[in-house]
Formats: structure tokens, sequence, C-alpha cells
């Protein structure tokens, strides 16, 4: 099956492009595959493709960057990703209870979303580089530091009224 990217993408993706010298196309690849993930919601092997052929490059340069990244989902998720560092200043300072904590309020198991769709909770994640504010955790990468699970819930809350 191919893919067709829209012409707003294909804009998008053009102004990542001219960021690099154009010997250097292939330095547009993550910022190509960001703005493919924001309009799809998550990547396929297809869209992967669509990238490398938009960008005039092979298709493995471009699986080489969708698959190494932990940012990038290969499986439809909620509308707001979550990720709960649990590498060591986080999981020394509570980062397991506060992920076990939003499991459990959320109804689900790190790796799925909620039933209405609203929240995806990622596996665990290796390193979020905030290790002074521990525990924390991004929600659609916006940090939330020094958490507790109390806080958790007020900022829950506060994104149910968005």
């Amino acid at each position: 099956m191919s893919v067709s990217l829209s012409t707003e993408l294909c804009t998008r993706i053009d102004a990542w492009v001219r960021r690099f010298p154009a010997e250097h196309r292939r330095s547009a690849v993550l910022g190509a595959l960001r703005e493919t993930q924001k309009e799809y919601g998550h990547l396929t092997p297809e869209r992967m493709d669509a990238v490398a052929q938009y960008l005039e490059l092979p298709a493995i340069q471009v699986y080489e960057v969708g698959s190494f990244y932990t940012g990038f989902n290969h499986q439809e998720v909620g509308q707001r990703t979550i990720s709960v560092c649990t590498n060591i200043s986080c999981w020394l300072r509570g980062g397991e209870e506060i992920l076990n904590h939003l499991s459990e309020r959320l109804g689900v198991a790190p790796g799925e979303s909620t039933e209405d769709g609203r929240f995806f909770l990622k596996q665990e994640e290796e390193c979020l580089a905030a290790c002074c504010g521990a525990p924390m955790m991004q929600i659609d990468h916006v940090y939330h530091e020094n958490l507790t699970p109390e806080r958790v819930d007020k900022i829950l809350e506060r994104l149910a009224d968005d």
C-alpha cells in the first residue's frame, strides 16, 4: 500500500530540509518523521517509505531513525502521550511509584491507551534528562517534575478540562 504525503505535511518537511545544506538532506529525517507523526498520530512502514521517497533517501535511513527514538509510535495511541522516567535518579525518588499510580489511575498498563483514547502510557522510559527534578514525567513533550501521586492527579485533572 502506497501512502502519499499531504501538501501541508510536505511544506512542513520542506522547512526542515531548508535548515541543512543540500548535501545533508538526511539531517531532516528526524524533523520529517516528527511532522509525519503529528499529522497521522503514528508511523507505519508505508509512511516512513513515503518520507524516504520525498526526501530522496534510501528507506533504511528513515527506518533507522524511526525505530531508534522512543518518541516515535508505531501503533495507534491515545491523543496524549505520557512518558515516566524510571532511570536511576527518578527510580530512587519514586519514579516506579509514579508509573504504577498512573497505570492504576488511567486503568491501563504501560504500552496501552485508555479506552476513551485520551491517553497513552508509554512503556518504560530510560531517561528524560531531568534528573534534578526527579521523579518526572513528560506529557506530549512537556516536562512535569518533582512528582507525587497527588501532583500527578492534579495534572491529569487540568488536562481533562482541555
